[in-house]
This record gives structure tokens, C-alpha cells and sequence, in this order.
């Protein structure tokens, strides 16, 4: 059987995606299966030359089904429904552009090959999902060639993690709840750009580099079930905390962008207790940080 040039070319594309921070926490979900959020979220974004994840995306129609993914050069399955629905809607997307332009080789039909690494600890609390799902979808829009915008991606990415939508964006991006049933509204927004504030910094302590005892995911779906004070912080508290931060943010008011962010960090972390069982993402090195930082503040 001969085999021509086109049979065994390979398509690639790589790039890379930041780790955002969220100062307005995303903490439960009012549709699991699109990923729609319960509450609105902001988050800071942070600089790629200290945290980042970088993804490789290949396909080719000499590969062999099925597509296949390394985290960290480790393989990784992709038949978990939230890896699954960024592919087929990705694959959709290209697969238009062939139905409009039979030119295209049909990159939707071929395999494909996806490499991604961080240069942080995974699954530790710094927002590992966000930055690789964003880093995804963005290698594998780039190696279709989709023409669509950050936000237009950010209703993909939102269904692998709801965060990833705010880091195909950068600066200082909300995450708003929406209200349709569809999610087409639930969609990442830029509030300010990186150069807005060009003096902010962020410090991270990594407190420990081990995964996090209950996932995101897991602990959200306990707090929607059981903690009564679930509602009152996704209906009252957070809509209040937004308007306040997105108005600190633009008049690069940071007392008032601190103050709120630690009274956001204590309501999401009382949250997390008031779950049965309690949730405990804060330990003992934590808890002396924050101390530390009030000393700190009580001083300035």
C-alpha cells in the first residue's frame, strides 16, 4: 500500500496559559454538566514567566485512535466527561470550517496528541485546571485555526474547569454567573488589563506541594448540598464583594482590593467549615501567614 506525504504529515501547535487567582471566589455549580457557577467570580492573573503551563497539540491522520494526553510526560486518561466535552466542541468548530471550505484538510476527523506541562505543583491549590484547560483549548483552537475570540473560548474551557475561562484572558478577569439555561452567558469578561495596574504584585507561598485533600469539584457539591450558609454567600455576599472589587480595580484603590480580598478569602473558607463533613484547604503554615499579614497591616 503506498503511503503519500499528506498520509503522515503532523499539524502542531503549541502554547502557553496562566494561573489565575481567584479574589472573588467561584464556589459551587448550578449546572454540573455545563459548568455554570452558582456565583459570578473575579480573578488576577499572574505573570507567565513565574507560573504557566505550556501544551503541545498535535494530530495527524497517521495516528491511531485514541487521542492521548501526558501531564507532566505522566499519561493522563481523556474519557472523563469534562476533557471530553472541550474536545467535541473544539472538533465542532473545525469541522465547520471544512463543511465551508473543502480545501482544509479535515484536522476534526485525525487524533490527536496533546503534551502539557507546569512549572508548579498540580493539584495544590494554585489553580492547576484552570491553567491547563486553558492552555488546552487555546493549543488546540490555534492547531484548527478557529477564528474565535478569548471569550468565545472561555464557554469551552468553562466546561473542563469552571476557572479555566479566566485564564484565556488576562489582567483582571470576572467570570459572570449568567442566568441562562444554556450558558451562553456565562462567559469570562476582561475588567482591567495587566498594564491598568502595572505595580501590582502577587506573593505566592506555597504552603505545601501536596494535592488537596477534597478536589474542587468534590467539595463544591458538599457545600451546595449541606452548608447552610451556602446561600447567603452565593446570593447576597458575593454579588456585593464583585461590585466592590471591580470599582477598587479601577480607581487602583488596594487598600479597599485587599480588604476585600481577605474578607472573600475568610467568607469562602467559613463556607468550606459550615460543610458537612468540614472542608479544611487551610492548615497550620497558612493560618500563620494570615496571621503574619495582619501584623503587617496593623504596622503599615
Amino acid at each position: 500500500m503506498a503511503i503519500t506525504m499528506n498520509e503522515k504529515k503532523v499539524y502542531r501547535a503549541s502554547t502557553t496559559a496562566p494561573v489565575n487567582i481567584a479574589v472573588i471566589k467561584y464556589w459551587g455549580k448550578r449546572d454540573a454538566t455545563l459548568n455554570l457557577p452558582t456565583n459570578s467570580s473575579l480573578s488576577v492573573t499572574l505573570s507567565q514567566s513565574d507560573l504557566r503551563t505550556h501544551t503541545t497539540a498535535t494530530c495527524s491522520p497517521s495516528y491511531s485512535p485514541p487521542d492521548t494526553l501526558l501531564l507532566n510526560a505522566a499519561p493522563q486518561p481523556l474519557s472523563d466527561a469534562r476533557s471530553q466535552a472541550c474536545l467535541s466542541s473544539l472538533r465542532s468548530l473545525r469541522a465547520s470550517l471544512e463543511r465551508a471550505n473543502p480545501a482544509l484538510p479535515p484536522l476534526s476527523t485525525y487524533p490527536l496528541r496533546l503534551s502539557s506541562s507546569n512549572n508548579f505543583p498540580t493539584a495544590a491549590g494554585l489553580a492547576s485546571s484552570a491553567a491547563g484547560f486553558a492552555a488546552l483549548v487555546r493549543a488546540i483552537a490555534d492547531l484548527y485555526a478557529l477564528p474565535h475570540s478569548p471569550t468565545d473560548l472561555s464557554l469551552i474551557a468553562r466546561q473542563g474547569s469552571g476557572s479555566a475561562c479566566r485564564s484565556l484572558l488576562g489582567g483582571y478577569v470576572a467570570w459572570d454567573q449568567g442566568t441562562l439555561a444554556s450558558g451562553t452567558d456565562s462567559t469570562a469578561r476582561l475588567v482591567a488589563p495587566r498594564a491598568h495596574w502595572p505595580d501590582m504584585r502577587a506573593l505566592i507561598l506555597v504552603v505545601s506541594a501536596e494535592k488537596k485533600g477534597v478536589s474542587s469539584t468534590a467539595g463544591m457539591q458538599n457545600t451546595v448540598r449541606t452548608s447552610p450558609l451556602f446561600q447567603t454567600r452565593a446570593e447576597a455576599v458575593v454579588p456585593k464583594a464583585m461590585r466592590a472589587m471591580e470599582f477598587a480595580i479601577q480607581e487602583r484603590d488596594f487598600e479597599a482590593f485587599a480588604k476585600i480580598t481577605m474578607r472573600e478569602s475568610n467568607s469562602f473558607h467559613a463556607t468550606c467549615l459550615d460543610t458537612e463533613p468540614p472542608i479544611f484547604y487551610l492548615n497550620d503554615v497558612s493560618r500563620a501567614a494570615i496571621k503574619g499579614v495582619e501584623a503587617v497591616n496593623e504596622k503599615a
